[in-house]
């Protein structure tokens, strides 16, 4: 049975077709990567399959109902999207440690320090990172904890190269072990080293595999 499903999905923005009857379905284990231009709809795309926005026209399932706002929802579903707003008074360490409480998280803190190479930031404030470093921090809040699917939104941005090819490690990883992930992503490298079904956006359509036409 899909995680995801999309069918005939439409969304108008500002007088304008911003997703224009898109159909996309995602099944357990597979990472569907939608690319294409800034502007293109992408991120549209991800925020009706999280439920943050409410297409026009169209039906969109996930884990077998439409999504929703509900604490089980989210229980389920990690996304990436827009910079979180961080607490200023917690340390890197204790944002991923209130994650960890939050979700039921057994794996040690130190772990998910390391995976995202922030061992040695651990008692920084996020607002004292680095950028790339913030991008780290999120994937780590986002990834480790419990859920069955992922959203992400441009997981890449930031990230030097080194880390991309772990954070493609990482994604292949949670798909092996049944997770599912739709991502929006400008990087084909990234495409290629995940094993991803790869689709390409163009005016509000999904088209085809294959580089978008110039």
């Amino acid at each position: 049975m899909p995680v995801v499903v999309a069918r005939d999905l439409s969304v108008q923005l500002g007088g304008g077709t911003v997703l224009d009857r898109v159909h996309l379905t995602a099944d357990p284990g597979q990472i569907v990567a939608v690319q294409g231009v800034n502007g293109c709809g992408k991120s549209t795309l991800l925020r009706c399959l999280s439920g943050l926005l409410r297409p026009g026209s169209g039906e969109v399932e996930v884990l077998g109902g439409p999504p929703s706002g509900d604490p089980a929802f989210w229980r389920q579903v990690g996304l990436l999207a827009e910079e979180p707003a961080w607490y200023p008074g917690l340390t890197v360490r204790e944002h991923l440690a209130l994650v960890a409480l939050t979700h039921g998280v057994t794996t040690p803190v130190d772990r998910a320090l390391a995976d995202f190479e922030l061992t040695a930031r651990a008692a920084a404030s996020p607002l004292a990172l680095s950028a790339g470093q913030r991008q780290r921090l999120a994937l780590a809040a986002t990834m480790a904890r419990p859920s069955r699917l992922l959203l992400l939104d441009e997981p890449e941005q930031k990230l030097d190269a080194g880390f991309r090819d772990r954070l493609a490690a990482m994604l292949r990883a949670y798909a092996h072990a049944g997770g599912t992930v739709v991502l929006a992503t400008h990087d084909a490298a990234l495409v290629a080293a995940m094993d991803a079904t790869a689709l390409w956006m163009r005016d509000g359509r999904l088209t085809r595999t294959g580089p978008v036409p110039a």
